[in-house]
């Protein structure tokens, strides 16, 4: 059990400087759309609502700021490995709730406007959003943060030097991780 918290809590920070485009871009994603919960009814209680989602008042607040914190979360790079796993829960829930009605034709959601509204191709072209969200937090997940991140930082500061004197009163310092 120790190893998976160590695992979760301490990722690697030695990635790719780059990492933090893919942190930013699925991090604001998840952020407006916290948002957007709040200021469009449709979007939030009305969305939940019609997809049969239980307490739909409660359920989208409760998701709008688990966005709104999870992308900032993910945007600084705080416990990304931490809030990578929820969100990917949340997209396969986001896909299996609004994807597989829209196959069968019997999503209770406005179609989409484009030429195919329902089966596979609809399913395909309007899956795209959650998709990159799920990739996106995936990646971040088994990669980490990378070195342009909080969680970086915080690794950096839980080293410790300490002074360590030698036999023959030279010193040295032994830098260890805590």
């Amino acid at each position: 059990m120790n190893n998976q918290v160590s695992w979760l809590l301490h990722p690697p920070v030695d990635g790719a400087r780059a990492t933090i485009l893919i942190r930013v871009m699925a991090g604001t994603v998840f952020l407006w759309e916290g948002i957007m919960k709040f200021v469009f009814a449709n979007q939030g209680v009305g969305r939940f609502t019609k997809l049969g989602f239980p307490a739909p008042h409660f359920t989208a607040t409760a998701d709008g700021w688990f966005e709104i914190i999870g992308g900032i979360l993910l945007i600084a790079g705080l416990l990304t490995r931490v809030i990578a796993i929820p969100f990917i829960i949340e997209m396969l829930v986001a896909m299996a709730s609004t994807k597989i009605p829209m196959y069968l034709g019997t999503s209770p959601l406005p179609l989409p406007p484009v030429p195919t509204q329902i089966g596979f191709w609809a399913v395909l072209h309007e899956i795209r959003s959650e998709y990159a969200q799920l990739a996106s937090c995936a990646f971040l997940l088994l990669a980490g943060p990378g070195r342009s991140s909080l969680d970086a930082l915080l690794s950096k500061q839980r080293l410790d030097v300490t002074d360590l004197k030698l036999p023959n009163n030279s010193e040295a310092r032994l830098i260890h991780a805590a």
